[in-house]
């Protein structure tokens, strides 16, 4: 399991966070690894792909996150 924290600075980081991570991994072993955000991240090829090929998908069909949602929660019974 693994968990990402997106903090605007460094400062954010607060001993909420850190409680957080101990209460939520109790007496396992963590490893903590800290970058700094890119600006700009960079899209794989594949991730470009996808995304022109939603660019080309007809908008009549176009489904909101909503209904997304609605129709996944109903197919699988979330």
């Amino acid at each position: 399991m693994f968990t990402t924290y997106h903090l605007s600075s460094a400062q954010d980081l607060s001993n909420e966070i850190i409680n957080t991570i101990k209460a939520t991994y109790k007496n396992k072993a963590i490893t903590i690894i800290v970058k700094e955000a890119e600006d700009n991240p960079i899209l794989t090829d594949d991730q470009k792909s996808i995304l022109d090929e939603r660019l080309q998908e007809d908008e009549s069909t176009y489904l909101s996150s909503e209904e997304s949602l609605k129709q996944l929660n109903k197919k699988n019974g979330l």
